[in-house]
């Protein structure tokens, strides 16, 4: 029997929206590269479990590239709380120093009302035990897919912030029994 879990990752397509908001789990995703959806479409595995974060931006990413995902909370992005919707600027103009405070420390404080990245890698863990082995492809966030990596790397929160994961990029890593293997990370 088959113990290996092989991981698709991809971050959904860019929020169809403003720039520089958190966006809210119901921001819509811009499915309009048709030739970036192709090319990803193209270097999935036929038949492999699909899975996205309840976001509409994941859910609309997965059905536009024909996968039939399931929906998981534990791989929802991370909860800016009463952030969450609004402008960094707005957020600085208005907290100041305590707003510039959170992002000296982004892996283990919480903005109010939130989480911290460091919560979002707890909640991934429960998430990836319960996946099977074979081919599973995740839809999921940038910070999901670094919370995943800091999981398969053992590394601490503040180091998992420093990948970068472009929309609709690539990263596949390996569950072995008892190890990890990185196969690629932001890839197109």
């Amino acid at each position: 029997m088959d113990s290996e879990t092989r991981l698709w990752l991809i971050r959904h397509a860019p929020v169809d929206g403003p720039r520089g908001v958190i966006h809210a789990p119901d921001a819509p995703a811009d499915l309009g590269d048709a030739a970036a959806f192709a090319a990803l479409q193209a270097r999935l595995p036929a038949g492999a479990r699909a899975v996205c974060s309840p976001a509409r931006r994941t859910c609309e990413t997965a059905a536009r590239l024909g996968l039939s995902a399931l929906s998981d909370d534990t791989f929802r992005e991370q909860d800016f709380g009463d952030w969450t919707g609004r402008r960094h600027s707005e957020i600085e103009a208005e907290l100041g120093a305590a707003y510039r405070a959170f992002w000296n420390s982004p892996a283990t404080n919480r903005p109010p009302g939130g989480e911290s990245f460091a919560d979002q890698i707890a909640r991934a863990r429960t998430g990836l035990a319960r996946l099977p082995a074979d081919d599973v492809v995740l839809v999921v966030h940038s910070g999901t897919i670094r919370a995943i990596l800091a999981i398969a790397l053992e590394l601490a929160p503040e180091l998992a912030l420093r990948f970068v994961i472009d929309p609709l990029s690539l990263t596949r890593i390996d569950r072995l029994a008892g190890a990890w293997r990185v196969v690629a990370v932001n890839g197109r």
